[in-house]
């Protein structure tokens, strides 16, 4: 399928601590995380869906869930351990968006995108669109709304009066739910 003007929406979760990683005096940051799903929608530039995605991948750095990890996300450690290595999760992901012809991808702030150069500098492969243009939709949905502009993705619907859908912070709901936030996003996302 080759639309013009197509759009990836991208959302991370990634294995996590509530206080400091397990073994450590500190507290987590993107080289401590792994990816363990890749939510991704494609939409049109207004938001409407043309496909969507949920990918699991097997951590290896921390193999094991932690209680909160697996409590925030919804995440099973058996969903985790029956899920590919991240390499090949890049593949079958570049697999399935080639059909596409994307414009840029976006997230909510700048978190995936750090995770990402992350997960390259470890692993030496990256989703293919990380070569194309990024844009910060959280960034962009919150001009002009001072007090909302560390909103994430449940609050900005709740502004818009809009109720999430699915569960919050499972990567492939909280995609689906910031393409609804799109028509809402400055006239849509740039060009």
């Amino acid at each position: 399928m080759t639309t013009d003007n197509l759009i990836l929406v991208v959302d991370l979760e990634a294995t996590c601590w509530e206080g400091n990683v397990d073994g450590t005096d500190r507290r987590q940051s993107v080289d401590d995380m792994e990816v363990i799903e890749f939510g991704c929608v494609v939409c049109e530039i207004n938001g409407t869906v043309i496909d969507s995605k949920s990918y699991f991948v097997r951590p290896q750095l921390h193999p094991v869930l932690t209680s909160f990890c697996k409590e925030l996300t919804s995440i099973t450690q058996s969903d985790v351990e029956r899920a590919l290595y991240y390499p090949e999760v890049v593949t079958n992901l570049n697999d399935w968006l080639n059909q596409y012809d994307l414009s840029k991808w976006v997230s909510w702030g700048n978190y995936d995108k750090h995770q990402l150069n992350s997960e390259l500098s470890r692993y030496g492969v990256s989703p293919s669109f990380l070569q194309l243009p990024h844009e910060n939709l959280k960034k962009r949905w919150s001009e002009g709304k001072k007090a909302l502009g560390n909103a994430g993705p449940k609050v900005a619907l709740e502004y818009h009066g809009l109720e999430f859908e699915g569960n919050y912070h499972r990567a492939i709901d909280d995609a689906l739910n910031i393409a609804r936030l799109i028509p809402f996003s400055h006239n849509e996302v740039s060009n």
